[in-house]
């Protein structure tokens, strides 16, 4: 049975407050009005310290997340390998990751134990570091168009994990690359997506990804995954859930669980 995931709040922002006004009644409160401007700084400080030090959203994984202008779901995959770890085992042994900046996941998958990755870079990897060169050299790392057909044979890897991919694709092409996705999986497909209203690529990057990024609600994905004949996997929503409350993870994208 589908479960939504459950969007990250949003604060309203609050009206503004006029520091000064011409009138001498205005002038006399000012000083106070400048006193409690100064303690609500204060308070917010204090409680974005608290949350950053207890692992919430807005601690240093904040700024791993975000990627120019918008969030990266790619950054949000890296944060997230040490609670996959937990809730996959070992179908964590021979991981697959699709999605830009794949040379960051594969990297730090490639430093866990017993666990061997590969990558697919949907777009180009001209701007590649020399780590990144280094991956590609080696067949670890590749270029490929994920509209076509990928170059394995079926259930090549234990797990596949997609990231800031598929919200570039229209329904066109999307229903010929996730049925392939999961075609060279054995035990299941990750896909991490954004949340509606989210800003993403910078209007400089549209070249390199080819359109804006469509971001699908949960609803939308969940009938989607139900037409294409994709299954939720329970048992690995669930782990990750208990995982994810022990370690006050908080995802900042959609991520979902699917039996290949």
């Amino acid at each position: 049975m589908w479960r939504r995931p459950v969007p990250l709040r949003r604060s309203a922002d609050s009206e503004s407050v006029p520091l000064a006004g011409s009138s001498q009644q205005k002038s006399k409160a000012s000083p106070l009005l400048s006193v409690g401007i100064v303690c609500v700084v204060a308070v917010v400080l204090i409680w974005y310290s608290y949350n950053g030090s207890a692992g919430g959203v807005f601690g240093s994984d904040k700024e791993a997340l975000n990627l120019g202008e918008g969030v990266s779901c790619t950054l949000e995959v890296q944060r997230a390998i040490p609670i996959l770890k937990k809730v996959y085992g070992d179908s964590m042994r021979k991981v697959l990751h699709v999605g830009p900046e794949t040379c960051g996941v594969v990297s730090k998958l490639l430093k866990e134990e017993d666990t061997e990755a590969w990558g697919v870079e949907p777009y180009d990897l001209e701007e590649a570091d020399n780590s990144c060169k280094s991956l590609v050299r080696k067949g670890i790392v590749r270029a490929a168009d994920i509209k076509f057909p990928l170059p394995y044979r079926p259930k090549s890897f234990s797990l596949v994990i997609v990231s800031d991919a598929l919200d570039y694709l229209s329904p066109k092409y999307l229903n010929k690359t996730l049925p392939d996705l999961a075609r060279v999986s054995r035990d299941g497909l990750l896909v991490f997506s954004g949340y509606p209203g989210q800003q993403r690529a910078k209007i400089s990057e549209l070249a390199k990804f080819g359109r804006p990024a469509k971001l699908r609600s949960s609803s939308w994905w969940i009938r989607y995954f139900f037409q294409t004949g994709l299954e939720e996997n329970e048992a690995a929503v669930k782990k990750f859930e208990q995982a994810a409350m022990k370690r006050s993870y908080k995802p900042s994208c959609q991520i979902f669980h699917l039996s290949s």
